[in-house]
């Protein structure tokens, strides 16, 4: 069997997906993609299908990962791990589909049957946090995440944190004490506001709070987490086990949050699992793309002990009006129930997307840009 071409969509609101096919017929998805950075990822994936792959069997997975990481002497960074990232989820899929059997049964066979998710509440705003949250326990969700808090400045005044308290209490009276709550400051608060506002947070037991500080300054974790109870969390803007290999070795956090889109694909991720494991760190993954990054992600999720929930942003709750599981031929593919998802059967990926539909979607501009934030002295804020 060998990849004889292949096929790049932009779809809304701001995914790639990339479309393998072979001459036996057996065809291969994946989703590369930076958010905001889609026409550039989009021109690394050209560049490796159409320089190393085409012509290639699919099905030496770990071959053609080493070879596409390691033939660039510039290694690494989001934009190469992104496209092979993409391009590995497709080769999986074409594997588990020529092999007849789910890509986790070719991690090692499945670990669990089911999977907790957690509901991101999606707004910086108290009163539309606190309307999502209950929106999430109706639909029977008993995890979720939130940003906390909003634009800050580096030096900041008590009545911002205070601000914080209050909505992240507010959050917690809405869903229970026996909730899950993570916290995503987003890297938005310096390395002096951080260490104050964990020490406000801990009596509402947060299950994480993730980046707490920017990627730039992980040197400050392990600091961090020992003037905290709160477990630390990162991981989305890391993109390969060697990123994350200092925080292991200086026990500086107790989970991590790879995204299967992000980290060099499923087969970076699994292995990224296996050595958080042999550190007892726990795995979440970062997953706020669409349902072919989710089920890649869950393919991992369901072949490794310490994975032990999932992101997920794409509506599972609602299979038949969700416009992102509009994608797949079948919406209720990932069988949402009570907050779990269950283990997919279907060969590869499990998850059998709408072409069709696709090349619809592609008629819409997609052009999203990650959003500039100012202070009000006129200087950049991290958003």
């Amino acid at each position: 069997m060998e990849i004889t071409d292949f096929e790049l969509f932009a779809v809304p609101p701001r995914w790639l997906l990339l479309k393998l096919e072979t001459d036996e017929g057996v065809v291969g998805w994946g989703e590369p993609i930076v958010q905001g950075r889609l026409e550039t990822v989009h021109a690394a994936v050209t560049e490796l299908v159409e320089g190393y792959l085409l012509g290639r069997d699919p099905c030496r997975t770990e071959y053609h990962w080493q070879k596409l990481y390691r033939s660039g002497y510039f290694r690494g960074g989001p934009i190469l791990m992104s496209a092979l990232a993409g391009i590995d989820h497709a080769l999986w899929d074409i594997k588990g589909k020529h092999l007849g059997a789910p890509v986790h049964e070719l991690l090692g066979g499945h670990t669990r049957n089911r999977l907790m998710v957690y509901q991101w509440l999606g707004s910086d705003r108290t009163e539309e946090t606190v309307q999502a949250a209950e929106k999430a326990v109706e639909n029977g969700y008993q995890a979720f995440k939130l940003n906390l808090p909003q634009k800050v400045r580096p030096v900041e005044t008590g009545a911002v944190i205070d601000r914080c308290v209050e909505q992240i209490a507010t959050i917690r009276e809405t869903v229970g004490t026996d909730a899950f709550v993570g916290v995503d400051f987003h890297g938005r608060v310096s390395k002096p506001m951080a260490a104050e506002l964990l020490r406000r947070l801990e009596p509402f037991d947060p299950m994480f709070v993730d980046q707490p500080l920017l990627p730039e300054h992980h040197d400050g974790f392990s600091r961090l987490s020992d003037q905290t109870t709160v477990p630390l969390s990162t991981g989305e803007r890391l993109y390969s086990r060697h990123d994350f290999k200092g925080l292991f070795v200086e026990d500086a956090v107790s989970v991590i949050q790879p995204d299967v889109t992000h980290v060099g694909g499923i087969s970076e991720m699994q292995k990224l699992a296996s050595l958080a494991e042999t550190f007892d760190v726990a795995v979440i993954p970062h997953c706020p793309l669409g349902p072919v990054a989710f089920a890649a992600s869950l393919q991992v999720g369901f072949s490794s002990q310490n994975v032990v929930m999932h992101e997920q942003d794409i509506g599972i709750h609602e299979p038949d009006s969700s416009s992102r599981l509009a994608l797949l031929e079948e919406p209720d593919t990932f069988g949402f129930d009570r907050g779990y998802v269950q283990r997919p059967t279907g060969d590869g990926l499990g998850v059998t997307v709408d072409e069709e539909y696709v090349r619809e979607q592609t008629q819409s501009h997609v052009n999203w840009q990650t959003p500039v934030w100012h202070h009000q002295d006129g200087s950049i804020a991290e958003w």
